[in-house]
């Protein structure tokens, strides 16, 4: 049963709040954080803020986003609420869970696991369809049938991936480094084989590569940056293999390789208002 989030923390920031929020997730079956960056309210009380969900990276949790992109700067010009999620559920001492950083607590992949072990990594349904609703239900301020989303490394392939699903349900998608073809390299394939075992036509529901070939009617451009000295590039991050579906199935990526650039948030931070403007302009905020 839903239950309503409680506010855990809130600081000001570019004339707007974030605030951290707690509450139980009957999809996961644990208590949840996330993170909205609220930008400043106009002087109309009616205004409602287009959403901008971010999906972060491996061992990442809600609050990494939130302190080190400086998202907000821009998100506050545009008049743009940022949603953070946490990456997996937490606390069900599942065996196994923490043993490695690429598994597991901080490491749920965005997909509805199918092995009964794994049961409670239900992060798909999490982020398309439960916090949505949370967020309407208890956030009359935010305008959630107006959103877009981006992500970094595993949430970049969180947010490809749950975009090209649900391109009735996101107006843009962007991502920094993102895991495109999860299939073909070493992070996915330990996910997928713990998660959704050895079907690999199961693996290609989570796979960007895989599904621009089926749900290509994007609207305007996907916009992806990569750090060229990003050590993860060659043999995790794979951009090749997606700029190459991409261009067969007639989609527009605006793949932007940054020279010099890591897989850090100081690339992120770099390059961030671009990504901001980019989702402004889809959601046609401010």
């Amino acid at each position: 049963m839903e239950t309503a989030p409680s506010e855990i923390s809130s600081s000001k920031m570019f004339g707007g709040y974030n605030k951290r929020y707690k509450h139980f997730s009957p999809t996961l079956g644990c208590s949840m954080t996330f993170h909205v960056y609220f930008p400043p309210s106009s002087s109309s009380s009616s205004a409602k803020f287009p959403v901008l969900y971010w999906l972060s990276g491996l061992t990442c949790t809600d609050e990494n986003f939130i302190a080190k992109s400086g998202a907000q700067r821009a998100a506050s010009a545009h008049g743009l609420a940022l949603v953070a999620p946490d990456t997996s559920p937490r606390g069900l001492n599942v065996e196994g869970e923490a043993d490695s950083w690429d598994f597991g607590v901080g490491a749920g992949f965005y997909l509805n696991a199918t092995q009964e072990k794994w049961k409670n990594w239900r992060m798909y349904d999490y982020v398309v369809k439960e916090l949505p609703k949370l967020l309407s239900d208890h956030f009359p301020q935010l305008e959630t049938s107006n959103a877009s989303i981006s992500g970094h490394s595993m949430g970049g392939h969180g947010a490809l991936t749950i975009y090209l699903k649900n391109l009735d349900k996101y107006k843009s998608v962007s991502a920094f480094a993102p895991i495109v073809n999860p299939i073909n390299c070493p992070w996915g394939q330990k996910a997928f084989t713990n998660y959704l075992g050895d079907n690999k036509s199961d693996w290609e529901e989570y796979d960007a590569t895989c599904l621009i070939k089926k749900f290509n009617a994007v609207p305007g451009h996907i916009l992806i940056d990569q750090g060229e000295d990003d050590k993860f590039l060659k043999d995790q991050l794979l951009p090749g293999k997606f700029e190459e579906a991409c261009k067969n199935a007639n989609v527009q990526l605006k793949l932007r390789l940054q020279a010099g650039y890591d897989h850090s948030y100081f690339f992120i931070s770099t390059f961030i208002d671009d990504h901001i403007q980019h989702h402004a302009k889809a959601l046609s905020a401010l």
